[in-house]
């Protein structure tokens, strides 16, 4: 099925490499950004106010639906670095992630080397889909990052994420970045489960820049659960 937003998002990381890395003189790179500054006013006229609603995501799904508008790997995001996550079941049969990535120079720090800055952020968001994906969903609240060695440039890199144990309301878990056999970066993430009154708290703290419809969907939940009890 088309997805004209993620196309949009698409042409949009096309473009960002081209203006990051590509070999162009001003000319080319000066008309392109008259016609680009154009259509972005053109859309900025018809759009309407607030944004597309945010929905919950589908934990029977796949990671890659989780969060669409992701900075991490939300296929309607343009910054998304390429990021492509998917479930498995692990050696003691509980759903675990797997995925690939291929930074290209938008995510260069050292040359030739992914930033760590954007191998910390995908981490995070391993970590979150595993646990998602494991049934036990919660907050970042610790992120330790281990670079083992520079995690190269526009190479394959293997991903993986798994739940590890959950101790009361705190959530630990592993996260490994590839490079061929060679684990170049791992995290162990300590998430904080978040009760709905918690979240609704956070998001009414935020009602000015927040989704209106988040905000009533997390007060729904709040409701629910103050009439049924919280569920592990």
């Amino acid at each position: 099925m088309s997805d004209p937003r993620a196309d949009v998002a698409a042409a949009l990381r096309r473009l960002g490499v081209l203006a990051v890395a590509g070999v162009l003189d001003d000319a080319d790179l000066g008309a392109a950004a008259g016609e680009l500054a154009g259509l972005a006013s053109r859309l900025e006229e018809r759009a309407g106010p607030g944004r597309p609603p945010r929905e919950r995501p589908d934990v029977e799904g796949s990671p890659a639906d989780f969060f669409p508008a992701s900075p991490v790997m939300g296929s309607h995001n343009p910054i998304a670095p390429p990021v492509h996550l998917w479930a498995v079941t692990g050696e003691g049969g509980g759903r675990e992630i797997a995925g690939t990535a291929n930074f290209d120079y938008r995510y260069e720090g050292p040359p030739t080397c992914v930033h760590g800055g954007v191998i910390a952020e995908v981490f995070d968001e391993m970590l979150g889909s595993a646990n998602l994906v494991a049934g036990a969903p919660g907050m970042t609240g610790t992120l330790k990052v281990r670079y083992r060695r520079p995690t190269p440039l526009r190479t394959d890199i293997r991903l993986e994420a798994r739940f590890v144990e959950r101790s009361g309301r705190k959530i630990s878990t592993w996260a490994g970045m590839y490079a061929g056999d060679e684990l170049t970066a791992e995290a162990e993430g300590i998430f904080i489960e978040v009760a709905p009154e918690q979240m609704l708290a956070i998001a009414e703290a935020n009602v000015d820049s927040a989704d209106p419809t988040i905000v009533e969907a997390i007060r729904a939940e709040a409701r629910r659960v103050d009439r049924e009890g919280f569920t592990d």
